[in-house]
């Protein structure tokens, strides 16, 4: 895309669009939220140390492409939203699958079924695959790209193209796509992550 994202960019977007879909009653979210959402030690890779200069940084860089902002209301803390899924218009196939990329990496398509599943829940890998196909031949900037197979893997990988063209050399370590694991690891993540906000929402508060 033309005025590709920094890495930085990309994760605080990816955080912005998980959390508005797997716990909305916590978003938007406020700047430690956000900080420790994007520093996740499990479903993230690779793992980040961000700091609130980097991601309030990344905040400034995504409000003028239209992608974020910055909510002031009735609360005392300032809070952060996404944009990027209504500026392109992207439905929840396809913000689910962008999501994941964005925050995992380059993922095989029973990588993407697997952990979109609290997003979307994709019937099958047919499905997974024809949306894929779909973000990358459509005719303007391609979303999404197919990156060759590595030395020793069956399956290509698939990643997002927010930061511009991928190569493979900078893709997670191949493991074989495990579903179910897969799917244990969302539910660890999203229980962790609930308890993670209600601990900041009760520091907030002065509990």
């Amino acid at each position: 895309m033309d005025n590709p994202l920094n890495a930085v960019e990309v994760r605080v977007l990816g955080a912005l669009i998980e959390k508005e879909n797997t716990t909305p009653e916590y978003y938007p979210m406020s700047l430690n939220a956000l900080v420790a959402a994007c520093n996740q030690k499990s479903n993230r890779w690779p793992v980040s140390e961000y700091t609130d200069d980097d991601v309030l940084a990344a905040i400034d860089g995504l409000r003028p492409r239209g992608f974020a902002a910055t909510i002031i209301g009735g609360s005392r803390v300032t809070k952060f939203a996404q944009r990027f899924t209504e500026k392109l218009n992207l439905g929840r196939r396809e913000t689910a699958i962008m999501c994941v990329l964005m925050l995992r990496g380059p993922q095989t398509i029973g990588e993407i079924k697997g952990r979109t599943e609290r997003m979307y829940g994709f019937a099958d890998l047919e499905e997974v695959d024809t949306v894929l196909h779909k973000m990358i031949d459509q005719p303007e900037d391609a979303l999404v790209q197919k990156l060759a197979h590595a030395p020793g893997t069956k399956e290509p990988r698939f990643a997002q193209t927010l930061g511009g063209p991928v190569e493979f050399a900078t893709a997670p370590p191949h493991a074989p796509a495990q579903d179910r694991l897969a799917l244990l690891e969302a539910e660890v993540g999203r229980l962790r992550d609930e308890l993670a906000e209600l601990r900041r929402r009760m520091d907030e508060s002065g509990f």
